[in-house]
């Protein structure tokens, strides 16, 4: 067991005025397992090469650990997986790189001797994770695994996680981090702060103490309306004392009255003060989260798609999905579901009208006006007007999307190829809310997406019930928001 700890960090990027990090000090122990949270863009990935040595900062980190960090860059994804593995973890033989690719449900025999790059995404976030975790008293940075896994694999990786100890983790699935957490470390607006606990404990805590602040925040504000009144009457007497001075018979002890109501004005607006300096220190970790609109058109028809005993298979001859049979009604909000392969992207694409070889029939209503949210960001880039234009949005409407999704004004003049990947994703999500559309198809939506934007969506989906057909893997997101599952 040792301390990591961070005094007095300050970080920008180079050519940069916005501070990234600013004084901020923290302990963490390397016996946790402890999850990084925190609104995209504020800096999670950041801090993580911090602790990597890859920029230049202000202030002090001191560890005695060696950190590793995940995804692992692969040099040659030609060579065979067991070569890589031994790369990764130089001292670890055979036989233990085997018992940890079982623990993530991982066939060591037929993976471990084929290229590295014929592996699915899921296989390879597993084995690059049991390598890791193979270096003896090294640190491990674990940065958005889950984005590659289906829902069995990130129930597979959490138990895995939970098994492990000295971790950081940046993830945004709560039912993910509840399973393998015994501590969280929060990214918030003000600060950095470090809770005991799962994500659930975390976020319960967070929320009562806003509700707290709210509270303090109203009797204060209360207080301090009284307090200036009671200064301005305070303030009138003494000076209505002080008119009256010049024809009193007393003058002596009008005055002392007149410097007694005076006392009494400053003495207020003493408390005043007070309660305006304990009202500044509230709520400057509130995370605001507008409500989001949407506007989906009413399809005449109750049905607006069929899949009738579909199957695809590609030109090598592999069936992905066999059979697959079901509609999508009015209304409905229909969940596509099934491991990594199983052809869930296949079939979003076989109703957005892509040429995929495929049996069955596919029958989708005329003038159906479709919303897409593609799994892939890489493509984006260009300035954000620039890129409402080419989509024929109005650029007011999806600029005050983003602004409720979280964008500050000074990234509407950033290139969105400098994005953090939610940020991109959340480009992808504002373009389909500005669409007015008969169906929204969102493949993995929340793909790098944070906790607040995802409950801001879930409410948006609850509230304006959309016709929709999805591929989440965020199972807390699909349990709130579906009305039909397709398992395949």
């Amino acid at each position: 067991m040792s301390i990591i700890k961070v005094d007095n960090l300050t970080f920008a990027y180079p050519g940069s005025y916005v501070n990234v990090f600013e004084k901020v000090s923290f302990a963490i122990d390397t016996d946790w397992k402890l999850g990084f949270i925190g609104r995209n863009g504020r800096g999670k990935t950041t801090f993580l090469n911090l602790l990597m040595n890859k920029y230049e900062y202000e202030g002090r980190i001191t560890s005695s650990v060696q950190f590793d960090y995940f995804p692992y860059a692969v040099r040659d994804e030609n060579l065979f997986t067991v070569e890589i593995l031994n790369e990764i973890s130089p001292n670890a033989q055979e036989w233990q790189l085997t018992k940890e690719c079982n623990s993530l449900e991982v066939d060591a025999s037929d993976v471990f001797y084929r290229p590295f790059s014929t592996l699915s995404k899921g296989e390879q976030t597993k084995v690059l994770l049991a390598a890791l975790f193979l270096n003896e008293g090294h640190f491990l940075l674990i940065d958005e695994p889950t984005n590659h896994l289906d829902y069995d694999g990130r129930q597979t990786v959490s138990r895995y996680l939970n098994g492990k100890k000295g971790f950081i983790l940046v993830s945004h699935d709560r039912y993910f981090l509840d399973g393998c957490i015994d501590h969280v470390l929060s990214l918030n607006r003000a600060n950095i702060e470090v809770q005991k606990g799962n994500f659930t404990t975390f976020m319960t805590n967070f929320e009562n103490q806003q509700k707290f602040e709210e509270t303090q925040n109203a009797r204060l504000q209360s207080e301090i309306a009284s307090l200036k009144e009671a200064v301005r009457r305070t303030a009138g007497w003494s000076d209505k004392i002080e008119k009256d001075k010049k024809s009193a018979h007393d003058s002596g002890y009008v005055g002392h009255k007149s410097a007694k109501m005076m006392q009494r004005a400053k003495a207020i607006e003493r408390r005043q003060q007070k309660a305006i300096e304990q009202k500044s220190q509230l709520l400057k970790n509130t995370e605001t989260a507008e409500p989001l609109k949407l506007f989906p058109q009413a399809y005449r028809n109750e049905t607006l798609a069929i899949f009738d005993n579909v199957s695809v298979r590609y030109n090598d001859g592999k069936t992905v999905c066999d059979n697959v049979s079901f509609e999508i009604k009015r209304g409905e909000r229909v969940a596509l579901c099934g491991k990594n392969g199983s052809g869930k992207s296949s079939l979003i694409k076989l109703l957005l009208g892509k040429e995929i070889p495929h049996g069955g029939k596919i029958s989708v209503g005329s003038g159906l006006k479709i919303s897409y949210v593609a799994q892939d960001t890489n493509q984006l880039s260009g300035r954000l007007r620039d890129f409402a234009q080419n989509h024929g949005l109005d650029e007011s409407l999806f600029l005050a999307i983003l602004r409720k999704l979280d964008f500050t004004r000074e990234q509407f003049d950033k290139d969105i190829s400098d994005f953090s990947g939610g940020q991109k994703k959340k480009v992808l999500i504002a373009k389909s809310l500005c669409e007015r559309a008969h169906i929204y198809v969102w493949d993995e939506p929340l793909n790098f997406i944070d906790v607040y934007s995802r409950m801001q969506i879930e409410k948006l989906i609850c509230q304006f019930q959309p016709t929709m057909l999805f591929v989440e893997h965020d199972s807390f997101f699909r349990n709130l928001v579906a009305t039909k599952v397709v398992e395949l």
